[in-house]
């Protein structure tokens, strides 16, 4: 199959390889016979506790291994390359369980081929821009302020999505984007009242904002190269970070740093990095688990509400007294988050619900997909499709979204 004949449908249909269900999620009913309620209330909810958990236990358990006082461990790449090496060791196991069936059995088999890992290297290198300053963000910046100092996200969406796509955004659009970055400047002023502000962990965060947008754009161009199949994209991916993550630690005196440090021969230390590792791969099958059973808009609401939970633990869990500002700042983020996500929604509907909108105008609208896919994959046509192309953008920028 050429690549001139892998649309932006057939690629969201061949996501999870070969254009199958994911073989890591439960399949739906069939035959139309519909669980009962008391049964699909449950199964929402444990998938709700279960996303807000990992999601929630990640940055916690990141936040410890990159910046705790009794760790004392000062190699962010080392980390993140540990994360991303088993990362893709997951994939190529699950892969190799594949032979043993279910749940396993729909899974691409995966084998390394230098021409594609070429190509995937330009994502690869976006893609290490993203995790390693999502990681230095959380470093130099407490987990309270977290969600506020990485919050341009959305906003680099709407310009990126002008420059490169040439796609104008609405008016309420835009002004959701004006009340985000009002919370994040007020949230920066408030850092600084408090004393507590970093200027290099605000850095990090708007940079992690932006590679997090590019990240998005990229996975679509590339995705062609793979098939279309995300778990071979994820795979290639992880496996070029690892190899680009090491003349950077060479470079960075990392492993000096590892040396000399009197934990490396530490059950409880490899414990910490391995569960850190497994709850990064984790979050892109829990995301896709609380998609398809709720759908990407609850799934928006539900990442918003927990966002607030991990602010409200964080404070309290680290004993810390904010001020009023600084709880409205975070509150403007959340809300024009939501607002944003809302809005687009209700343009996507309206695309695809009226027959007398052009064709040009809905490929426009598909284009941001990729940017901010909980916006756009409100309204469409079935359920199936929606959760498909949220859980392509997702998955691949798991560690984005756990944040």
């Amino acid at each position: 199959m050429s690549r001139a004949q892998l649309t932006r449908t057939g690629i969201l249909r061949m996501a999870l390889g070969g254009g199958g269900a994911d073989p890591l999620l439960p399949a739906e009913g069939g035959g139309g016979r519909r669980a009962p309620f008391l049964l699909r209330a449950l199964r929402i909810a444990v998938v709700v506790c279960l996303y807000w958990f990992t999601s929630i236990a990640m940055v916690f358990l990141n936040k410890y291994l990159l910046d705790s006082p009794s760790l004392r461990l000062d190699a962010p790449l080392f980390v993140t390359f540990f994360q991303c090496a088993l990362t893709a060791a997951l994939c190529l196991g699950l892969s190799l369980g594949a032979a043993c069936g279910p749940p396993c059995a729909g899974l691409p088999a995966l084998r390394l081929d230098p021409k594609v890992s070429r190509s995937v290297l330009p994502l690869s290198a976006v893609f290490i821009g993203m995790v390693t300053s999502n990681n230095l963000c959380l470093k130099h910046v407490g987990v309270a302020f977290y969600n506020v100092g990485r919050s341009l996200t959305t906003v680099f969406n709407v310009l990126l999505s002008y420059l490169l796509l040439k796609q104008t955004t609405s008016l309420y659009a835009l002004l959701a984007c004006g009340v985000i970055i009002g919370g994040f400047w007020l949230g920066v002023d408030q850092e600084g009242a408090e004393g507590t502000l970093s200027w290099t962990g605000i850095f990090f965060g708007i940079l992690a904002s932006l590679c997090v947008s590019l990240n998005a754009i990229y996975t679509k161009k590339v995705l062609p190269v793979v098939d279309g199949s995300i778990w071979r994209l994820t795979f290639y991916n992880n496996i070029n970070a690892c190899v680009l993550f090491f003349p950077l630690m060479v470079l960075l005196g990392e492993f000096r740093t590892l040396y000399h440090f009197d934990k490396l021969g530490s059950p409880s230390f490899w414990g910490m990095m391995t569960l850190g590792g497994v709850f990064g791969f984790a979050i892109g099958y829990v995301t896709g688990l609380q998609i398809k059973f709720t759908s990407p808009l609850t799934h928006n609401v539900s990442g918003t509400a927990k966002a607030c939970a991990q602010t409200v633990l964080a404070v309290i869990y680290f004993e810390e007294t904010k001020s009023f500002l600084w709880w409205t700042s975070n509150l403007m983020v959340l809300g024009g988050s939501f607002a944003y996500t809302w809005v687009k929604g209700l343009e996507m509907r309206k695309v695809q619900e009226d027959p007398n909108v052009k064709s040009s105008e809905r490929n426009e609208t598909g284009k941001n997909a990729p940017a901010k896919c909980m916006g756009n994959c409100v309204g469409s046509q079935s359920q199936r499709s929606d959760w498909i192309t949220s859980y392509l953008t997702l998955c691949q920028s798991w560690r984005e979204h756990v944040l």
